[in-house]
């Protein structure tokens, strides 16, 4: 198939040895602009994303003018990327500037489809407590973006932890060390009384603080969005019936917090916590962090070294344009990132690539058979490890598309031991080979074996700032 509703699919130069219908989104999107350079006319539309403390975030391309025989790509070109800006970015009113029969086509997704209206319920409602909105206009908002400082206070003894779909971390760290780690498996994903989450979070509290003198602080991070300690929307809790999500899970934390007297605590997005460890790490800013564990999470620290109000959750951006690409479970749609960079990417690349495994075992068990494989040197699990290279590769250029980056941290389960090397080798190719400016300009890290499994948990930890005393009086 050499195309997707008008837009051009290229077959990758280095090809996922698992995936040959493989079409990748950077590829697409830099033909339909080299075909709008050849056709030598354009229509600009600029984007706006509005989100409910009143950021606003601009976005601008340029598409095929109406008459153009090339304009039947024009509406999966925007619908893909404003897809994009929606989870990476994030917001619920969408201002358009751009030729008003696609503003309607816009609209009608959003409300018509089912990929469509998942992305307008849970970014727009559940997140931003809006239905998503688009609004045609000439008159964009001006952009208006808050950042803050995140985390990097190591003073005192804090507890870390993170929360994964299959295990839950936590470290104890006394004045910037670590002291303890420990890593419990868990299943919360299914789990319909949160009653099983508090005492799972409770009990990795409990190990660390039994190895401090005192608990000053508690950070912690976990997949989802979190508003001040409120659970948004997390996939952690997804069993949990909507009633009691709103009577329990939502001030959870805050519950959490009360029984450990109320230190100060903060829990945020395991992908922002992900880029903070990059940073703090590497001693450098424009980290892209990205999680491969049971979804992909994802974070962004600013060239300022700051975290904006952006999502970052990449477990749902566009990869692949093929239209036959796996579902997501989820969404329903196709091509987006858990199906490319999590153990679900593991987990699905198994049959072809020969390795047989019963069709009820876990996903962390498929991991566990792969990177044992890998370590007796089967060619086979190093072809899964191979095709995930590949797709990092391309999105790598993808995300530059939509993020200044500079750095690149790469970790979570699904990189650790020989298969992770396999993984940034074969993405470094990608870039040299398909992408050499921006080879030259953005490095690719992986953090050690000790990082990649409690990293998040000791950067968790430096996020609550513990007030100073007073000054005494004389």
């Amino acid at each position: 198939m050499s195309e997707n509703n008008g837009l051009p699919l290229i077959a990758p130069g280095i090809k996922p040895p698992l995936d040959p219908q493989f079409r990748p989104a950077a590829l697409a999107n830099r033909a339909f602009r080299q075909q709008l350079r050849q056709f030598g006319q354009s229509v600009p539309v600029r984007i706006a994303l509005e989100q409910a403390d009143g950021s606003v975030y601009h976005f601008a391309t340029e598409i095929f003018p109406e008459a153009a025989p090339q304009a039947a790509a024009n509406f999966l070109y925007l619908e893909r990327l404003v897809k994009f800006l929606l989870w990476s970015r994030g917001g619920w009113r969408i201002y358009f500037d751009g030729p008003p029969a696609l503003a309607q086509r816009l609209t009608a997704y959003y409300r018509e489809t089912p990929t469509g209206r998942f992305d307008s319920e849970l970014v727009g409602q559940k997140i931003y407590d809006h239905p998503i909105e688009v609004v045609p206009t000439r008159e964009l908002p001006p952009e208006h973006a808050q950042t803050r400082p995140l985390g990097r206070h190591l003073d005192g003894c804090r507890i870390g932890f993170d929360l994964g779909g299959s295990d839950r971390k936590a470290a104890a760290v006394i004045e910037g060390e670590v002291v303890f780690s420990d890593e419990t498996e868990w299943d919360p994903y299914f789990q319909s009384d949160p009653q099983y989450h508090f005492e799972g979070i409770m009990d990795s509290l409990r190990k660390a603080a039994a190895h401090l003198p005192r608990v000053d602080a508690i950070g912690g991070s976990a997949a989802g969005v979190y508003v001040n300690n409120r659970v948004k929307v997390a996939s952690l809790f997804r069993g949990v019936p909507p009633d009691v999500f709103e009577r329990r899970v939502k001030n959870l934390f805050l519950e959490i917090r009360r029984a450990w007297n109320d230190v100060p605590f903060e829990v945020v997005n395991d992908g922002e916590v992900t880029a903070l460890a990059g940073s703090m790490a590497l001693g450098r800013n424009a980290v892209l962090g990205i999680a491969l564990g049971t979804s992909t999470a994802g974070g962004w620290v600013n060239p300022e070294g700051n975290i904006t109000t952006w999502l970052n959750e990449l477990a749902f951006v566009p990869v692949d344009y093929h239209p036959d690409a796996p579902r997501d479970e989820w969404s329903g749609d196709y091509g987006v990132g858990a199906q490319y960079f999590s153990q679900q990417a593991v987990g699905r690349l198994l049959p072809a690539a020969g390795i047989d495994a019963p069709a009820k075992m876990p996903l962390p068990e498929k991991l566990k058979l792969v990177q044992s494989l890998m370590e007796q040197g089967d060619a086979r699990a190093h072809k899964i490890y191979e095709t995930i290279g590949v797709y990092l590769g391309y999105q790598i250029a993808h995300f530059a598309d939509f993020y200044p980056l500079r750095n690149v941290l790469v970790l979570g389960r699904v990189t650790s031991g020989k298969g992770g090397e396999v993984i940034v080798n074969t993405a470094r190719q990608v870039l040299k080979l398909e992408f050499p400016a921006l080879a030259a300009r953005v490095e690719l890290h992986v953090p050690d074996e000790r990082m990649k499994r409690h990293g998040q948990a000791i950067a968790a930890a430096s996020l609550p700032e513990i007030p100073k005393p007073a000054a005494s009086r004389a």
